[in-house]
């Protein structure tokens, strides 16, 4: 992979970290509220099932950090596939603005890395 791919995977790590702290840690206060446009009462009683997100949010990042660290191209290619279908999903099911906000961000990563050089 080159530096480019590399460094557009690692910052799609970092988005899905700070959605993972979004999800966990602030989803019932006024940064999660904000974030995810929700009434103070759907994010109270859903508390439980954003931290369950969160963590599956983590384990994206985690396997992206991976990939790249241990230079593992198909690792990368393989996890941000998986944010591009957990976004596409989201995007059906939720709302349309996690396209662009998690699944273009993959896509263009995904792009970067297997347009790239490889390299040992």
């Amino acid at each position: 992979m080159n530096l480019l791919a590399r460094i557009l995977a690692l910052l799609v790590a970092a988005e899905h970290v700070y959605i993972l702290v979004l999800e966990m840690f602030f989803w019932n206060k006024p940064a999660g509220l904000k974030a995810f446009n929700l009434t103070q009462e759907l994010a109270d009683a859903t508390t439980v099932l954003a931290a369950n997100q969160g963590l599956y949010n983590g384990f994206l990042a985690a396997g992206l950090v991976w990939g790249v660290f241990s230079r593992q191209r198909p690792v990368v290619i393989f996890f941000l596939g998986c944010v591009i279908v957990a976004g596409v999903f989201g995007a059906a099911t939720a709302t349309p603005k996690i396209l662009l906000v998690q699944a273009l961000p993959g896509l263009i990563a995904l792009a970067a890395v297997l347009l790239g050089r490889r390299q040992a």
